[in-house]
């Protein structure tokens, strides 16, 4: 008998070149604040450009960081509130912390306090907003388009949480693959691998279904076969195309069981060591993948659909894959001892990504020996 299982995402995606140019009709006449990133020509194009084709903002709001602090959120909270009265919807035109930044937008207004409190059990959802976001990515990779949370980092306390509920589904999801074009390497290989892991961990996870597992596996083969390629080449449309394909298919598989291990020991690595977020949460792909082989029938089968039969072999070939790309797969090799490593690991484990991870301690900590 199959097992009992349910998939879920409500958002509504628009896919291909051009799609940009949808933006005025999912707006349907409503006003909106634009969201996007500052001080770089690329982006002060999209603005003139959604202006033009979708009219004119009622705000504009531009300062959003890499990875959003509550610091950033409460400056980005304060410009949002620069209109008369708040926008019906909120345009996110960016990687995946302007869409974060979105979603934190739509639930706290003008005031990030509401936002905070929520964040640290002190109220409930119901003391939210719940602005619509028509999610706008700029990049092949976070899949927050088609998510739920927002990453939101104290970077203070050295801590991150998640900002995650059903009402911040973005309403529409418009993929525009022109957009990646001028996308430098360095982040081109950073986002690309951070999809690879929101695969790859919706595979090996307590809460993966054959709706999400087929979804990971076409995303992982794609992009297995075509970031290579496309960090040689570019301005290659067609491998920006797919790349933005793979990446959307592999948010639609973690959107419904989250990320597991890598990323919860990716959060350590960024907040204490500085690592990029999509290097932290795939330089361990390969030892976790050699941790799960056998744990599960429908895990393996779903890896040996992208690795072929023999995974052991498999988790050799990963590891060449990143290295490769220049990537180092250990690691001491971003500034952590191996015995902090092994704590990492264990506080990892405890965590909510972590406990997604279908794995054991003991083989994961083997593979890290």
């Amino acid at each position: 008998m199959p097992q009992s299982w349910k998939y879920t995402n409500p958002v509504n995606v628009t896919f291909g070149k051009g799609a940009i140019s949808k933006v005025r009709e999912k707006l349907a006449g409503r006003n909106y604040c634009l969201l996007t990133y500052s001080d770089h020509p690329a982006f002060d194009a999209l603005v003139d450009r959604v202006s033009q084709d979708a009219g004119r903002p009622a705000v504009v709001v531009r300062d959003v960081e890499p990875n959003p602090s509550f610091e950033g959120l409460r400056a980005a909270c304060r410009a949002f509130n620069a209109h008369a009265g708040t926008p019906e919807v909120i345009v996110a035109v960016g990687g995946g912390s302007v869409i974060d930044t979105a979603k934190v937008l739509a639930a706290a207004g003008a005031d990030f306090a509401r936002v905070q409190a929520y964040l640290q059990g002190e109220t409930k959802v119901d003391q939210l907003l719940r602005l619509p976001i028509i999610a706008v990515p700029t990049t092949s990779g976070t899949g927050s388009e088609v998510t739920c949370w927002a990453t939101v980092w104290d970077t203070e306390a050295k801590r991150k949480y998640s900002l995650a509920h059903e009402n911040y589904y973005p309403e529409h999801a418009i993929l525009d693959p022109e957009l990646t074009l001028g996308i430098p390497r360095s982040l081109t290989l950073s986002t690309g691998l951070d999809a690879l892991s929101h695969a790859l961990e919706s595979i090996w996870n307590v809460n993966a279904n054959p709706v999400s597992t087929n979804h990971a596996v076409f995303a992982a083969r794609e992009i297995m076969a075509t970031l290579p390629r496309l960090l040689e080449r570019l301005n290659d449309l067609e491998l920006r195309e797919r790349m933005a394909q793979a990446s959307l298919f592999a948010g639609l598989a973690f959107s419904n069981t989250k990320t597991a291990l890598a990323h919860s020991l990716s959060y350590y690595l960024t907040l204490h060591h500085g690592t990029v977020h999509g290097i932290a949460c795939s330089f361990s792909l390969p030892a976790i993948l050699r941790s799960v082989i056998g744990k599960n029938a429908a895990c393996d089968a779903a890896l040996a659909q992208i690795f072929g039969g023999d995974l052991n072999r498999g988790a050799g070939d990963l590891e060449v894959f990143l290295t490769e790309l220049g990537v180092s797969t250990r690691a001491t090799d971003y500034g952590v001892t191996h015995e902090n490593w092994l704590g990492a690991i264990n506080d990892a484990l405890l965590g909510e990504r972590g406990r997604n991870f279908i794995g054991s301690r003991e083989a994961i900590l083997a593979t890290a020996a």
